[in-house]
């Protein structure tokens, strides 16, 4: 892990082939006591990063991302649903990214990417692959998993890597990147006090849908990225969700 910035505590470290977790650990007296924004960006001959970060944190995440490679190679600015941590600062990568385009499903290009963003978004079908060059990423339409009619997910395929967004949210500064520890019961902890899923009908079969994908990796927006049988993780979720 190196810390990019000494003063916010903002961090990166690879947690998985080309993949990198850009941390930033926040406190707070509206919220969680602690808890932490992550963003992950997939280096590559068209870079992605998932999650832009919140329009605040921006200075940050940018800086961060500087220390990896030149922010005006960023090809791709993707997110899960429309939410200020998740695309908050959307405008700001494209200003600096001349190159770069936002990535949604086709539902958030409709309703709200197509008009919000100063370009017009690359809209995903479900089960739709992009190339990034060594690695390729697939959309998941998740649609209110945990919540968001246009929420969506996006497998790195190469290395397993699902970039699940608010599932397994834990609370936190996120000081471990990569754990094989137990996180969902912090992350169900955290929701029975926060409860952020809208519990659609659909629930239990996009769980399955993402389980079969067989995800090894699974990087989190809040806490730690979570590595091993991603499978039997997300099945745990669906039942812990049905219970």
């Amino acid at each position: 892990m190196i810390v990019t910035n000494s003063q916010s505590g903002t961090n990166v470290c690879e947690v998985a082939d080309g993949i990198y977790r850009i941390s930033t650990p926040i406190r707070s007296n509206n919220g969680p006591a602690a808890f932490s924004f992550n963003q992950y960006l997939v280096l590559d001959d068209e870079p992605l990063l998932f999650h832009t970060g919140l329009r605040r944190l921006f200075p940050l995440v940018r800086e961060a991302v500087a220390s990896l490679m030149p922010v005006e190679r960023l090809r791709y600015l993707a997110f899960s649903h429309v939410e200020a941590d998740e695309c908050g600062a959307l405008n700001d990568w494209l200003a600096v990214a001349p190159q770069s385009v936002p990535v949604c499903g086709k539902v958030a290009a409709m309703v709200s990417v197509g008009d919000m963003a100063d370009r017009p978004p690359r809209a995903l079908a479900d089960g739709e692959t992009l190339s990034l060059g060594r690695h390729s990423v697939r959309w998941f339409d998740t649609p209110h998993l945990p919540h968001g009619w246009e929420c969506g997910y996006l497998m790195e395929e190469r290395t397993r890597t699902l970039l699940c967004g608010d599932l397994f949210t834990q609370p936190g500064t996120g000081e471990v990147a990569v754990t094989e520890s137990d996180i969902l019961g912090p992350s169900e902890a955290f929701r029975l006090e926060m409860d952020y899923f809208s519990h659609g009908r659909d629930a239990p079969a996009l769980i399955e849908r993402l389980a079969a994908a067989q995800p090894t990796t699974l990087a989190c927006m809040h806490g730690s990225v979570w590595r091993g049988d991603g499978a039997a993780l997300l099945r745990a979720l669906g039942e812990a969700l049905s219970a």
